[in-house]
């Protein structure tokens, strides 16, 4: 028998079944959406950068462009793959994992900010409004594919919905 509101996952048939996954279902849809909007996104916005950048700064604005691109990628999707790889996983772990991610993108960002501060082969101005339309823009996004899932705030209780037959 085939549970309806978890397509492809068979189901026991029993009442008490718990319902925790078409919850990790939600939220891998949710996941998925938000990864999926983000690199429309951050594709989008590598065209547009890279282009306006050109016109702009010339190959220093193509480089600020690529660098800005390649930062927001980095500080965008790594929490949403983290989240995504552990939505099976407790709520500890996921927090573990997604702090762990959060402080090595953060030192990411640091360290190659850090090396291309004396760099003069890119456009400093691209690659800040780049990079702030890209992490914005995701961010945005995120909030956008959560506030328009189909979460159920409240589990219904086993058995609840059906008729007795007493």
């Amino acid at each position: 028998m085939s549970d309806p509101t978890s397509p492809g996952r068979p189901s026991s048939g029993r009442p008490d079944e718990p319902t925790a996954t078409r919850h990790d279902t939600t939220a891998e849809e949710v996941f998925r959406t938000s990864l999926r909007l983000t690199l429309w996104l951050l594709g989008a916005l590598l065209v547009l950068g890279v282009g306006i950048g050109w016109l702009v700064a010339g190959v220093e604005g193509v480089w600020g462009a690529l660098i800005g691109v390649g930062l927001a990628l980095v500080f965008s999707g790594t929490t949403v793959v983290a989240m995504l790889r552990t939505a099976h996983s407790s709520a500890q772990t996921m927090a573990i994992v997604v702090m762990g991610t959060w402080l090595a993108k953060l030192a990411v960002v640091v360290v190659v900010l850090a090396i291309l501060r004396g760099q003069d082969f890119y456009s400093r101005g691209v690659l800040a409004v780049v990079l702030i339309v890209g992490v914005v823009g995701s961010a945005f996004l995120d909030y956008r594919a959560v506030t328009r899932a189909r979460i159920p705030y409240v589990e219904p209780l086993p058995g609840a919905g059906e008729e007795s037959t007493h």
